[in-house]
């Protein structure tokens, strides 16, 4: 233990995701070894997100302004809405440069471990904007994890009878990986979303 301020950093710092306790005082003392302006520019940048960012009113990705950009962009799909947890997960998609819809955050994944359900989460902001009509496909790309499938299976079968085509992402072997460091999910998916090859 330290005193004062420098263990209430290493407190906060602790609350942050995938921080332990050692890891939140190493965080500390670099701070406390830093030149101040790099300090003061952290916590400029820390106040700035604060302030300044929300959430989509949309989509409920993160944003500067009222609609994300992704939501504001006309020349974007509006037939195909891509379902993700977190606004991650929609960095990562937009980096395959493979779609070219909208997306719906929905701030989570159903876990009743940790008290997470559907209502917890933007089901009831995706219902409402499926009510147009626009949207002909879903696309599930929640996470390959319990959590995720849970969420997938909950969203397929309350999406399913309006009508929609409703569709998970693949899931299989990573490009570079060994087979025998494969789990049997992982293995069992890659059987079944197999695909012909045109030679």
């Amino acid at each position: 233990m330290y005193e004062g301020v420098v263990q209430d950093l290493i407190d906060e710092l602790g609350h942050l995701p995938g921080v332990g306790p050692k890891s939140a005082q190493r965080i500390a003392f670099h701070i406390l070894q830093s030149d101040p302006v790099d300090v003061r520019r952290l916590v400029l940048a820390l106040n700035e997100v604060v302030e300044k960012v929300r959430f989509c009113v949309v989509c409920g990705n993160v944003s500067a302004d009222e609609k994300c950009r992704i939501c504001a962009d006309a020349r974007r799909d509006g037939t195909v809405l891509c379902v993700v947890e977190e606004s991650k997960d929609v960095v990562a998609i937009e980096k395959t440069r493979e779609f070219r819809g909208r997306y719906h955050v929905l701030g989570g994944a159903i876990s009743p471990i940790e008290g997470v359900g559907p209502d917890d989460l933007r089901v009831k902001e995706l219902v409402t904007r499926l009510a147009s009509g626009e949207v002909t496909e879903i696309i599930l790309a929640t996470d390959p994890n319990l959590e995720g499938e849970a969420t997938a299976t909950y969203l397929a079968r309350l999406l399913k009878p309006m009508g929609l085509k409703v569709t998970r992402l693949a899931s299989g072997l990573p490009v570079g990986g060994d087979l025998e460091y494969a789990d049997e999910l992982t293995l069992g998916r890659a059987f079944e979303g197999r695909r012909l090859l045109d030679v």
